[in-house]
């Protein structure tokens, strides 16, 4: 059987509007998950009185539950509908997301945007919103929750579905392209199949809805890109970088080049899921043997690139940012750690150079002295050593980062420009 397309998906959305509700249920409706495990998740939610959480147990997202020692086997967090294979990047809470989204090997193909029928709009909903836009998400769901709640009643869903649409209008989205979905997680009205108290809808289920989504054209005319995200010394085999394959094609023999070192090798072996290739392409997880280099030589968040067109090691560079959470105000100098592909490094501000408006891009100010939470700014930003970073419209993979500082994500960015390191 032919392999599946494969997408990365994420839910987002505010913290109690069932974000984990629907992961558990999709996994359960796609046979990702058994009777048998939700029996044993509903005997754990009542043990914590929590008696509806079972399908919010899948995903192990509650933070006490973690501490208690309940964990659940990573591999339940893929699924699979008839046209695709999901793999769900996983976002519990929004530090955790952000930083998942932008450092984790996978990047979001798709967002699923999960509001409450009952309690509509919030802060969080919002801020998502804003925040998988600045980071180019190419495509979005929203799924209206909890219609059970409300008694599957037409007028909530409409009213919400408008709020939304004039929400996400406001901040530069083209809505006539996306799919408002009311559904019910904790009931399953609508997830697989349409229930009898919903009769006014005629539009997908959340399943249909997701395998309306297109798969993302694999970028292989571009040139190499791959984050190096560990390195291992194999005996009688010599130097194995392993990471992703973000842009262009690999293939035994070719020559390249690691930044921001500049060696140059060729590459002797592709390995992925123990088993030879003679090439890679976008998306393949891989472990290559390359010649003449040693373990010291090269590190996590290098990046191997087409000998003929290496990756760019920034001097400096401008980017957008989104501030989400700063306790005061950042101002010029400022030096927190930026999270770029694999890459985690101090990078200082140097400058500030405009204040957008979220809503219309419009410049609010320029040169403001300092920006806070809720700030789309554009900034300029000096690496503290070597950087492999390249504009988001020539390489996104390598172009979007979280930002982060005192064990929390501030903000995320997408890189406009890079100056070029002068070698």
């Amino acid at each position: 059987m032919a392999e599946k397309p494969h997408m990365n998906l994420i839910f987002i959305g505010h913290v109690d509007h069932g974000k984990s509700t629907t992961v558990g249920r999709l996994l359960y409706e796609t046979g990702a998950i058994t009777d048998r495990d939700i029996q044993r998740f509903k005997e754990l939610t009542q043990q914590f009185n929590r008696p509806t959480f079972e399908f919010a147990f899948v995903m192990d997202s509650l933070k006490e539950e973690r501490e208690r020692g309940i964990t659940i086997d990573v591999s339940h967090k893929e699924f699979q509908t008839q046209k695709y294979y999901f793999t769900i990047i996983d976002a519990p809470g929004h530090r955790d997301f952000v930083k998942n989204m932008i450092t984790g090997a996978s990047q979001a193909d798709a967002a699923v945007i999960v509001v409450s029928a009952e309690e509509g709009i919030k802060p969080q909903t919002r801020e998502h919103a804003i925040l998988i836009n600045v980071l180019g998400v190419p495509q979005v769901i929203i799924g209206i929750n909890k219609m059970d709640v409300s008694n599957y009643a037409e007028a909530k869903y409409k009213t919400l579905k408008e709020e939304m649409d004039k929400m996400l209008k406001s901040l530069g989205y083209k809505t006539d392209k996306i799919p408002f979905i009311p559904y019910s997680a904790q009931m399953g009205g609508n997830v697989k199949t349409k229930p009898d108290t919903m009769s006014w809808y005629n539009g997908p289920t959340l399943l249909q809805a997701l395998d309306n989504l297109t798969v993302p054209e694999k970028p292989v005319d571009k040139a190499l890109r791959m984050p190096i995200q560990d390195v291992y010394s194999i005996k009688g085999f010599g130097t194995v970088p392993v990471g992703r394959v973000e842009t262009g094609v690999m293939k035994v023999g070719d020559p390249v080049v690691i930044m921001p070192e500049g060696k140059r090798t060729e590459i002797k072996s592709i390995e992925m899921h123990h088993q030879q290739l003679q090439k890679a392409e976008p998306g393949d997880n891989i472990g290559i043997n390359i010649k003449d280099v040693e373990k010291k030589d090269i590190k996590k968040g290098d990046v191997i690139g087409a000998a003929q067109k290496p990756p760019t090691v920034a001097a400096e560079f401008t980017a957008q940012i989104i501030v989400l959470h700063h306790q005061n105000v950042i101002a010029k100098g400022y030096t927190p750690v930026f999270h770029v592909h694999t890459a985690q490094l101090a990078c200082t501000i140097v400058d500030i150079l405009e204040k957008k408006d979220p809503k219309t891009g419009q410049t609010l100010e320029k040169s403001p002295e300092t920006i806070k939470t809720g700030d789309v700014a554009i900034v300029k930003i000096k690496p503290t050593k070597p950087l492999v970073i390249e504009k988001f419209s020539d390489f996104k993979q390598l172009g979007r980062f979280a930002i982060r500082d005192m064990g929390e994500t501030i903000g995320a960015g997408v890189v406009l420009d890079v100056v070029p390191r002068t070698a």
